[in-house]
C-alpha cells in the first residue's frame, strides 16, 4: 500500500501539472491556459499513437549503444524518432501565429526550432540507416547546431531583441554587454544538448521537459507585459506535447524521441528564454539537464586528467550521465526517473518563489 502511495508516475505528473496549469488560470484570470495545454496534449497523444504504427512499418528502430548498462538491451528495436510527432503540430502552430503576427521574434524562433529539428532528424536517420547507436559525428552536430544559433543570436542581437542584462529581478541584474552574444550561444546550444544527454532513461526527458516548459511560461506571465503573452502560450502548449508524449514513452517506453526531438525541446526553451529575458529563471528550472550535462562534462575532464597525470584514466561516476550512475548503483530505472521528475517540479517551485520575493 504504502508502494502504491508513494510512486509518482504518468498519470501523477500529468495530475500536477493540470492542478498548477488551473492554478495559474485562476490567478491570472485567463482559463485560455488550461485549454492550450489541454488541445495539445490530445494532439500529441493522438500523433504519437498513430506516429507509432508508421515508425514500426518503416522499420525506424532504436539501436542500444553496446558501452550503455546491459539491462538497456532489451530496449533494442523499440521504435524512435518520435520528436518528429511532437515537434510538427508544434511548428504548424507556431508558423501559423508567426504569419499572423508577424513578429520578427517569432519567425527566429520558427527559423532556430527548424534548424535543431533537421540536425536532430539527419543525426537519427544515420543512425537507423547505419545500425548504430551514433548517427552524425561530435564534431557535424556541433558545427550544425553552432551555424543555427549564430545566425539566430546575430539577427537578434542586431534587432535588440536579445536584452545584454540578464535579470534576476525587477530591481536588477548583471549587464554582460558584448559577453551577452558568447552567453546566449552556451545557453542556446547547451540546452539543446543537455536535454539530449538527459533523454536516456524512459520519460525522462519528456517529463522534465513538460515541468520546465510550464515553469517558463508562467514566470513569463509573471512579468506581466502583453507582448510577451504569445511565448506563454507556446510554453504551455509544449508542456502539453511534452506530457502527451510521456503516455507512450514512460516506462517501460513504447517510443523514444531521439535527437529530433531533444535537440529540438532544447532550442525551444533555449530561444525563448533569451528573447523574453528568463535566462536566469530558466537556469533554475532545468536544473536537472545541468546536472546531467555537468556530470558528463565533470567525468569526461577527470578521466583525462588523470590519464595525463597517472596514466590511467579514473572516474568519479560509475557511468555518466548521471542518472546512469545510479542505474549502476541498482536503484530501478522508474524511481530515477520519478526521483527526477521531483526534483525538478521542486525546482520550477524555487524559481518562480524566487521570482515573486527577488
Amino acid at each position: 500500500m504504502i508502494g502504491k502511495i508513494n510512486k509518482f508516475n504518468f498519470k501523477s505528473l500529468l495530475i500536477f501539472n493540470i492542478f498548477a496549469l488551473i492554478v495559474t488560470s485562476y490567478f491570472f484570470n485567463n482559463f485560455l491556459f488550461i485549454g492550450v495545454f489541454t488541445l495539445f496534449f490530445f494532439i500529441s497523444l493522438l500523433t504519437t499513437k498513430n506516429g507509432l504504427e508508421i515508425i514500426r512499418k518503416l522499420n525506424l528502430l532504436q539501436n542500444i549503444r553496446t558501452e550503455g548498462p546491459t539491462n538497456h538491451y532489451k530496449k533494442n528495436d523499440t521504435p524512435t524518432m518520435g520528436g518528429i510527432f511532437m515537434i510538427v503540430p508544434f511548428l504548424i502552430f507556431l508558423t501559423i501565429i508567426t504569419i499572423k503576427l508577424g513578429s520578427l521574434k517569432l519567425f527566429l524562433i520558427l527559423l532556430t526550432i527548424f534548424g535543431f529539428f533537421l540536425t536532430g532528424f539527419l543525426d537519427d536517420y544515420i543512425s537507423i540507416k547505419n545500425k548504430e547507436n551514433t548517427g552524425l559525428k561530435t564534431r557535424e552536430k556541433f558545427f550544425l547546431q553552432s551555424i543555427v544559433s549564430i545566425i539566430f543570436i546575430l539577427l537578434a542581437y542586431e534587432k535588440n531583441l536579445i536584452n545584454p542584462l540578464i535579470t534576476v529581478s525587477d530591481s536588477w541584474g548583471i549587464n554582460m554587454n558584448i559577453f551577452i552574444l558568447p552567453i546566449s550561444f552556451l545557453v542556446l546550444v547547451g540546452i539543446s544538448n543537455s536535454v539530449n544527454l538527459t533523454d536516456g532513461l524512459d520519460g525522462l526527458a519528456a517529463g522534465c521537459s513538460g515541468i520546465v516548459f510550464y515553469g517558463l511560461g508562467t514566470e513569463i506571465l509573471m512579468k506581466e507585459q502583453q507582448e510577451l503573452f504569445v511565448f506563454s502560450i507556446l510554453c504551455y502548449s509544449m508542456s502539453g506535447i511534452c506530457l502527451g508524449f510521456l503516455k507512450y514513452n514512460s516506462y517501460p517506453a513504447k517510443i523514444f524521441m531521439g535527437d529530433t526531438g531533444s535537440l529540438s525541446i532544447g532550442a525551444i526553451l533555449g530561444s525563448i528564454a533569451l528573447l523574453t529575458d528568463s535566462v536566469f529563471t530558466l537556469s533554475i528550472f532545468s536544473g536537472i539537464f545541468i546536472i546531467e550535462s555537468l556530470s558528463v562534462i565533470i567525468q569526461v575532464g577527470f578521466f583525462k586528467i588523470t590519464k595525463k597525470l597517472f596514466h590511467k584514466g579514473k572516474r568519479i561516476f560509475l557511468m555518466a550521465p548521471l542518472h546512469h550512475h545510479f542505474e549502476l548503483k541498482g536503484i530501478e530505472e522508474h524511481k530515477i526517473v520519478e526521483n527526477f521528475w521531483k526534483i525538478n517540479i521542486l525546482l520550477v517551485i524555487l524559481g518562480i518563489v524566487l521570482k515573486i520575493n527577488l
